[in-house]
């Protein structure tokens, strides 16, 4: 098992709350196990942030542009604390696709930094991107 602290580094930008968030994604993994819908990870976790104390908001619409131009919209799984972006998935093995995805959604909504965090595998899966 991996804890918060191993998470934790000044260093790293706002490692303090993604340190809470990969604590709460890991005892959601930990209760429900893998095999859920991602839906039932996202509500789960909505839980633990709350728990946590964690600003966020869960299914946050945002506006995607193409040379200042508005050219559509896409839902956030979460936006922490106003400038962390956090995608689920529940999917056996994260791929490249899914890291290139999250990097894509980084730069087209503007924020500084993404975590992926995958709960279909058998240990939860983190992929932490900062711009």
């Amino acid at each position: 098992m991996i804890f918060m602290d191993n998470y934790i580094d000044e260093k790293y930008y706002k490692s303090d709350v993604t340190g809470k968030i990969i604590k709460c994604a890991q005892k959601v993994h930990r209760t429900l196990g893998n095999g859920f819908q991602e839906v039932i990870y996202q509500r789960s976790l909505a839980i633990e942030f709350e728990k946590e104390g964690l600003k966020f908001e869960r299914e946050k619409e945002m506006d995607i542009f193409y040379e200042e131009q508005l050219v559509g919209t896409r839902r956030v799984d979460f936006l922490v604390d106003r400038d962390v972006m956090v995608e689920l998935k529940a999917i056996t093995k994260l791929e490249d696709v899914n890291i290139a995805q999250l990097i894509n959604y980084i730069e087209a909504y503007k924020v500084k930094l993404g975590l992926l965090i995958n709960f279909g595998a058998r240990s939860l899966e983190v992929k932490r991107y900062v711009k």
